[in-house]
């Protein structure tokens, strides 16, 4: 998140300070986790508070001197072009997210998947399903309140393993939440990495497609003996259309921007050919898409004023020059990325503020070690959702669990999509994997 000219502006660089300077994140982790385990749930603490009371710490402890020059400091991490575009995209992606939704792409969405699903291919007919809607809709969650019904009604008709089911469903939606173009974290990847989002995407599928592809094979085999007997759904195809409308122009390398405004211009139409929708309740909706996304752009912008105190006073030369002892080349430094995402996400609990938290010192790391920025990118978001996926506190397990009438131990044992990508991310690490630079 910094440029050349502000990276010359490094007066503080002292590395024996280097605990005090970092010190503003680990009493971010430390007040989100214990008051989290304390209270015995880990949505009960929001985030934007942890780093609000972190970020009062780094103004307590960082340089400069003068308070005025602590929060000009501040600001200038949180206004960085790459902060402002991210919070631009998630305007957008929550507009038209909500939007869709609100004209019933998403249900359309369902039925059209579900509807063209062989009767005797149930299991993998429901995961390559959620791997679409979470492709399309750019959510994990949404894909699982989306879908996650319909696969108990099917898990109960066809005899299926609930949690079998319902391992699927979640598996699928982090797949699409993993890959998509509009889903938060993606944006949050290429943007802290400066990547374009085509090559992040295509960096990612060489990591998760194979362990996709093996899943799916290995969902048609245990799945053969099972069949639905739940009636198919009529589905209006002209309300899938806008998000086959994102997806084929995002895939083409159309700003994501454009990609988005036309997005939103497609359900807008869509809505006015529709009687029982009127455009004043369509504009209602995409207003409550972009309010959702308030607390995103709140912990964006704590997190960036914070690590720009941070980086300032040298915080981020001390991590980069001890994980440097460890780090023997590429592969250790993209083991670095990748571990690094993985533990901010188990303390979060979130995947999208775990890469924002993150991001700007695996940058960092990714420069020094010449790891490409997509690459980079691929790994951090590929991490943040294998973890996010399998934490029984996360807000994708927690939502399954309470559709399904599962809990989410349940569930967890047949996460084999998530282990899968565990798998071949690792193995695109060790392996040596190569991706090309974006250009």
């Amino acid at each position: 998140m910094t440029n050349h000219s502000t990276e010359r502006e490094l007066p503080y660089i002292n590395h024996r300070r280097g605990l005090v300077t970092l010190s503003p994140l680990m009493i971010f982790f430390l007040i989100y986790v214990v008051s989290s385990l304390l209270a015995g749930d880990f949505y009960k603490m929001p985030v934007a508070i942890a780093f609000i009371a972190a970020s009062g710490w780094a103004f307590a402890v960082c340089k400069p001197k003068r308070f005025s020059q602590r929060v000009e400091r501040f600001s200038i991490g949180a206004a960085h072009s790459n902060i402002m575009m991210m919070i631009w995209i998630f305007i957008l992606a929550g507009a038209f997210a909500k939007g869709a939704e609100h004209i019933g792409a998403v249900k359309a969405m369902v039925d059209l998947t579900l509807n063209t699903l062989p009767a005797n291919m149930l299991l993998p007919g429901v995961f390559l399903a959620s791997c679409l809607i979470s492709l399309s809709i750019g959510t994990s969650v949404g894909t699982i309140a989306a879908l996650m019904p319909v696969a108990a009604g099917l898990a109960a008709s066809s005899g299926c393993n609930a949690g079998m089911m319902a391992g699927a469903v979640v598996g699928g939606a982090f797949f699409g939440d993993n890959l998509s173009f509009i889903s938060d974290t993606t944006i949050a990847a290429t943007r802290t990495q400066g990547c374009a989002m085509k090559d992040k995407f295509r960096a990612n599928t060489r990591i998760v497609l194979p362990a996709a592809l093996s899943i799916l094979i290995l969902y048609a085999v245990l799945g053969m003996q099972y069949e639905s007997t739940l009636p198919q759904q009529q589905t209006n195809y002209a309300l899938v259309l806008p998000y086959l409308i994102v997806l084929v122009c995002a895939i083409c390398g159309m700003n994501v921007m454009k990609v988005l405004f036309l997005g939103i211009a497609a359900t807008g139409l869509a809505a006015m050919c529709m009687p029982a929708v009127t455009l004043l309740d369509w504009a209602g909706a995409m207003g409550s898409g972009i309010t959702g996304m308030g607390e995103l752009i709140i912990v964006t912008l704590l997190a960036a004023g914070m690590l720009e105190l941070i980086r300032y006073n040298g915080g981020l030369s001390y991590i980069i020059s001890h994980l440097s002892r460890k780090i023997r080349g590429r592969r250790t430094a993209e083991l670095s990325i990748g571990l690094m995402a993985a533990l901010a996400n188990l303390c979060t609990a979130n995947n999208t503020v775990a890469i924002v938290s993150v991001g700007n010192i695996a940058r960092r790391i990714a420069k020094k070690y010449g790891v490409v920025p997509a690459r980079s990118a691929s790994l951090l978001d590929t991490s943040s959702c294998i973890i996010q996926a399998g934490i029984p506190y996360g807000a994708q397990l927690l939502a399954a669990a309470s559709l399904a009438g599962l809990s989410a131990i349940d569930i967890i044992p047949h996460l084999y999509y998530p282990f899968a990508m565990a798998i071949c991310a690792m193995l695109a690490i060790f392996v040596g994997l190569k991706t090309q630079e974006n250009r």
